[in-house]
């Protein structure tokens, strides 16, 4: 006697049980009891709209279906892995609940549909909470950034002292990478929110649904345009896990920062305890291990990316089973990505950086040199002829192991006699700094106003300064 199932009118043998551990996806997609259970709600309650089933029939499938939801949820439901999956768990489960009008469940559409409009649901929800995180995090960026907008530091370029710039300003940048994240996530969710139920198996359903009004009931502003894309299409899946590799890269850029910083060489940074860890031989380190985590995991998530970017490309129309590796590769992704940016959030709003220690560094590495080059144009002076005079300088400089400040008039007057005592106010750094009045730059007034933008942007995403 073949075992009842849910293809076995056909089958005349029972599937082998390697064959059924293999092919069995419960363990991952039960996390997805409360979308697809959502989702089977709406359509329920779309049949009976139009018709399709009795209205007292729709009733007693929703009781049945919210049951099986508090028994999950009170940890008494039991899962089964001959059952396949999440879909199959829960409406055996209501069937065992409410008997036979709990097999009209299915009517007008397929798995394919279902995990679809499932899979959607849940993307969009954790896109929403990766959203939150990165606001909470640009505003502890902020908040250091208030604190630091007249901390003066080297910026680097090949990671070699170039320019002086400000605290703020640096920080600042890694504020606008986030808002382009969380930019991209808004846009993200165009396409993420569009309903596939009604496509079916691939081909659409006989049956006079309604994909409109399941649509809005999930609070999505689109239907599927093709049912055979409706079911195969994970591109929203792909550019969501982009959006995650971007935050990752970014979060990794920003922890390579603070690695270096926190080092003494640097000295620029003192990390929290809570946030470090020490060594089980050598007593006095403490090791920025949160941070190099968080670049270490950057490539995990960038790893689940390609992962499935190599599973769909060379899938041919419609469904196929291969389909269901999309999600382990999207979980261990929104765990990663929700992990690192609560945890890099916390460890930023307590991480002190030593002003004193960043203004002394500026002073190694000529970094007023184009100060000095802008200064001799301002006299006159073609700009590629003052960069060679600049770097005359500098080298002259160098031979004696003193800065551009430290050469007397007369020494810098050897380089051009243009040179006159003004020269000094030029080369001081925070005057430097304070020039860089333009756009975007790092002066003291530019920094203040990109401050004043971010406070903007965060009011209208709901989340002033805390």
């Amino acid at each position: 006697m073949v075992k009842p199932g849910m293809w076995n009118g056909r089958f005349s043998t029972r599937t082998a049980e390697s064959v059924q551990d293999f092919t069995e996806s419960v363990e991952i997609d039960r996390h997805f009891y409360r979308q697809d259970i959502l989702c089977s709600k709406v359509h329920v309650s779309m049949l009976a709209r139009q018709g399709i089933i009795d209205s007292r029939e729709a009733e007693q499938i929703i009781e049945g279906l919210e049951h099986v939801q508090a028994e999950i949820e009170q940890g008494r439901f039991t899962w089964r892995g001959d059952l396949e999956d999440v879909h199959m768990n829960i409406e055996h489960r209501l069937t065992e609940i409410i008997g036979p009008v709990g097999q009209k469940l299915h009517t007008a559409r397929s798995r394919n549909d279902q995990v679809a409009a499932d899979f959607r649901v849940f993307v969009s929800e954790r896109l929403a909470e990766w959203d939150q995180l990165l606001v909470g995090f640009i505003q502890v960026l902020k908040q250091q950034a208030d604190r630091h907008q007249r901390t003066i530091l080297p910026g680097y370029t090949h990671l070699q002292p170039a320019q002086p710039v400000t605290l703020a300003h640096h920080l600042l940048a890694y504020v606008q990478m986030a808002i382009r994240d969380s930019n991209r996530l808004t846009d993200c969710q165009k396409r993420i929110q569009v309903s596939p139920l009604g496509a079916a198996a691939l081909g659409g359903t006989t049956y006079e649904t309604d994909p409109e009004y399941i649509a809005e009931q999930l609070g999505f502003p689109a239907v599927f345009q093709n049912s055979m894309d409706a079911v195969s299409d994970r591109d929203f899946v792909l550019e969501a896990m982009f959006c995650s590799g971007l935050i990752m890269t970014h979060l990794s850029r920003l922890c390579e920062e603070l690695i270096l910083w926190a080092n003494p060489s640097f000295g620029f940074v003192r990390l929290p305890e809570a946030y470090a860890t020490g060594s089980s031989i050598m007593p006095q380190k403490k090791n920025p291990d949160t941070a190099e985590l968080v670049r270490g995991k950057a490539g995990r998530v960038l790893g689940d990316l390609v992962s499935l970017f190599v599973t769909l490309k060379a899938l041919p129309l419609a469904y196929n089973r291969d389909l269901q590796e999309d999600k382990p590769c999207f979980l261990d992704a929104d765990k990663t990505v929700s992990d690192c940016l609560y945890i890099i959030t916390g460890m930023l709003e307590l991480t002190e950086f030593d002003s004193e220690r960043m203004r002394q560094a500026t002073t190694a590495g000529y970094l007023n040199a184009t100060e000095l080059a802008d200064y001799l144009v301002n006299l006159g002076i073609p700009f590629r002829q003052a960069h060679h005079i600049a770097g005359q300088a500098v080298a002259f400089a160098e031979g004696k192991q003193v800065g551009l400040e430290g050469l007397t008039l007369e020494e810098l007057q050897h380089f051009s006699p243009l040179i006159t005592e003004e020269v000094y106010s030029v080369l001081d750094y925070e005057s430097a700094v304070a020039r860089r009045k333009t756009l975007g730059g790092t002066g003291f007034d530019s920094v203040a106003h990109q401050l004043d933008k971010v406070a903007q942007w965060l009011a209208q995403k709901g989340r002033g300064s805390v």
